[in-house]
């Protein structure tokens, strides 16, 4: 029995969810250490205000995931497998051993406030459910012979979360476009996510390049569990690999089944989303049934933990 740790992205957010984390002293010490970090009280982060910035979702949900993790790691409960989605990927670093929670959170920073300059408005992600990725591409083709008829824009594959669960980039109008279309092709939903930048997509090309040079004196280590990345969905093993990941995953196209994939094929049993997402957790329901998957920002800490412990076989 086996336990991995995932890390939901950009999206995942709500207003209030950092105040919503568990009452515990490792919880409040991870706060206080952002906090002086950042230079400011991290719980400002949170608002509905707050969030409507690229920068503090992005640390927010750092923040979160490296939080839970190690309240669980203080029970005993430390990961064998960590992955994140798209931002996610830096607390799972953090969580694996591979890159200090310090430089982390300068990391995403960083790397929040280049994807928000790279495209300040006007763009953005759209989840389309019930089509492949194979007919998601079909349906960019025919709004990409439309665009240049027109001189619009076109959109590209950003995640790709589950086999009938796609997400593309673009903006604003090539998104509308395209859900238009995919609508009419069969899909059962295409629905705008609440992230206001063109991830994973060439168009953060240059904002990848410039994250590279800028992250090459951080200290990563080798990882002490196995770090999955969600670019080529397997398992990292150097300090420079994971950098890489981490500095231009925003340009990739995030192949997330495959990373949740591998983690189950090397025998992760019982699966945990850390706050405040809960689509990794239902993606994993839906495709790997067998195994145990639990969203953490649904369970109190205590009630989480004693769930973990029986479904390894602990108790």
């Amino acid at each position: 029995m086996t336990l991995a740790c995932l890390f939901p992205g950009q999206g995942a957010q709500s207003p209030g969810f950092l105040h919503r984390l568990p009452e515990h002293e490792i919880v409040r010490a991870t706060l206080d250490e952002a906090s002086a970090v950042l230079g400011g009280d991290v719980l400002a982060l949170d608002s509905a205000l707050a969030l409507q910035s690229t920068v503090a979702v992005q640390i927010g949900l750092v923040v979160a995931g490296v939080a839970q993790a190690r309240a669980l790691a203080h029970a005993g409960l430390a990961p064998q497998f960590s992955a994140g989605l798209s931002v996610g990927a830096y607390a799972a670093a953090v969580c694996c051993g591979a890159l200090a929670f310090g430089d982390a959170l300068r990391m995403v920073r960083k790397r929040a406030e280049l994807m928000e300059s790279a495209w300040p408005s006007g763009y953005g992600l759209t989840a389309v459910s019930g089509l492949s990725e194979t007919q998601v591409e079909a349906q960019i083709e025919v709004l990409a012979d439309t665009c240049a008829q027109d001189g619009g824009e076109r959109v590209y594959v950003a995640n790709v979360n589950a086999p009938r669960q796609i997400v593309v980039a673009g903006s604003d109008a090539a998104l509308e476009a395209f859900a238009a279309n995919a609508l009419a092709a069969g899909a059962r939903k295409a629905q705008r996510l609440a992230v206001s930048v063109p991830s994973h997509c060439e168009l953060l090309t240059d904002a990848a390049g410039e994250l590279v040079a800028w992250s090459r004196d951080i200290p990563f280590r080798t990882p002490e569990r196995a770090y999955i990345d969600n670019r080529g969905g397997r398992p990292l093993y150097s300090g420079d690999a994971i950098r890489t990941d981490l500095a231009t995953n925003m340009r990739y196209t995030v192949r997330w089944f495959d990373a949740l994939t591998v983690m189950v094929e090397s025998g992760a049993t019982v699966l945990v989303e850390a706050p405040p997402g809960q689509v990794l957790t239902d993606i994993a329901r839906e495709h790997y049934p067998e195994k145990t998957a639990l969203s953490a920002s649904t369970l109190p800490l205590d009630r989480l933990v004693a769930t973990v412990r029986r479904r390894l076989g602990e108790d």
